[in-house]
């Protein structure tokens, strides 16, 4: 029997766990067969011989692929099936297909989907289908102990089936980029537009010791605090939610979590712990 033929077994024999993995994560029928078959491409482009565990590098390659999709999904805030509603099987469906979509369950997908790509990605992996932390760690660019707590976050949240997140996103992402090019052109007048008279900005120990003020109140205090600066400051999606991301030398170094009260901005938590910060799911929003 033929090298190619023997590894086109071997992967039709880890189809059904790759296509429940995929559904899993991307919680569309079509997308999952899209993932399964672009995994299928990648390892016939690949020397089969040096991959040890078949079926380790099989999920490693089908999980980076629906995290790319997520993301793809997160940065431009779309959903292809519609906001946080779960593609359902078709009437045509096979019996299999059926079962699956029945034993995922469509009220834990409408979950899923309100979690951040890598916190979906850890638990869909861990909890679902028992993948070491260690193994999690390298497909989402954190440490083990990084990937276990992105899984007990989104445990947490499928436990308490919070709400779905503010579905008011593209205004609070113009009220963010209003304040940074406000905050990059000294426009002083400009950041008390975006700034709730009472707003408080918190910083961590880190962040206190590259020169920030461990807590300020007032818009106008803010408003001077802020201005000038920003330079190196994206807007972001921290965890899902808008923020904003500072990138220097080309590394993440600061998070800023930002709460609103209505169209302006009331908190300001400044997060410079490397070690916190590797915890965040944090992807910069980049314009077109």
């Amino acid at each position: 029997m033929d090298e190619k033929k023997i590894l086109a077994e071997q992967f039709e024999a880890n189809r059904a766990r790759l296509r429940a993995v995929a559904y899993r994560m991307l919680g569309s029928t079509a997308e999952a067969d899209d993932a399964v078959q672009e995994t299928w491409l990648r390892l016939s482009r690949t020397e089969a011989a040096a991959v040890d565990n078949l079926g380790g590098w099989l999920t490693t390659v089908i999980a980076r692929i629906c995290l790319d999709i997520l993301r793809s999904r997160k940065s431009r805030r779309e959903e292809p099936i519609g906001p946080h509603v779960p593609e359902p099987v078709a009437d045509h469906a096979s019996e299999r297909e059926t079962e699956m979509a029945d034993n995922v369950g469509a009220a834990l997908l409408v979950v899923l989907q309100t979690l951040a790509p890598a916190e979906r990605l850890a638990f869909v992996l861990h909890d679902m289908f028992a993948v070491p932390f260690e193994e999690i760690a390298p497909i989402v660019g954190r440490t083990p102990a990084a990937a276990r707590q992105l899984a007990s976050r989104a445990r947490r949240r499928v436990q308490g089936a919070p709400p779905a997140p503010d579905a008011d996103f593209s205004r609070q992402r113009g009220i963010v980029e209003a304040f940074l090019a406000a905050s990059r052109n000294g426009d002083f007048e400009g950041l008390l537009a975006v700034l709730a008279p009472d707003v408080v900005v918190r910083a961590d120990q880190a962040a206190q010791r590259l020169g920030s003020l461990p807590e300020i109140r007032g818009a106008a205090v803010v408003a001077k605090t802020f201005k000038g600066r920003a330079q190196s400051a994206k807007p972001a999606l921290v965890d899902g939610e808008i923020g904003v991301a500072v990138i220097l030398e080309g590394q993440l170094r600061i998070v800023l979590r930002v709460t609103m009260a209505g169209d302006r901005i009331a908190t300001i938590d400044a997060v410079a712990d490397p070690e916190q910060i590797e915890t965040f799911d944090v992807e910069v929003l980049d314009r077109d």
